[in-house]
């Protein structure tokens, strides 16, 4: 079986406004935005091959099994001025079989991620989410 083009929708649910924010591709930004008072989403494009991995330029990997998303926060997202550089890491090694195969079949997977940290700054390191992912 070939690789499948699949898209998995990552949502902070409660950026910090004003704040820039952006994917990693390889090893830059990606797409940069600044964040408004609003959740702000972004798609990404991965391929996932029959055995269930991830892969792709959006894809970072770390051991044999651990895969995930970087989110770029302030000065890691091209924002020379912000008080804050940070990077997001988004696991999505761990998505459900199950949801695996509804995106093969088209749906996008998406998971809400928390924005803000105890200290109320852009959260960072490894997030986890603040709903489970679900396809939509």
């Amino acid at each position: 079986m070939a690789d499948s083009p699949i898209t998995l929708r990552l949502t902070i649910a409660d950026p910090i406004p004003g704040v820039r924010y952006s994917l990693q591709k390889d090893d830059a930004p990606f797409e940069p935005v600044t964040a408004v008072e609003a959740p702000l989403s972004f798609d990404v494009p991965v391929r996932l091959s029959s055995d269930n991995r991830f892969l792709g330029p959006f894809v970072r990997r770390e051991g044999p099994t651990r895969r995930f998303v970087y989110i770029r926060i302030g000065t890691s997202a091209g924002d020379h001025a912000s008080p804050w550089s940070r990077r997001a890491k988004i696991d999505i090694h761990d998505v459900p079989p199950l949801l695996l195969n509804q995106a093969r079949e088209g749906r996008t997977l998406e998971v809400v991620l928390p924005g803000r940290g105890k200290d109320g700054s852009p959260t960072c390191a490894t997030v986890r989410p603040a709903t489970p992912w679900r396809a939509l």
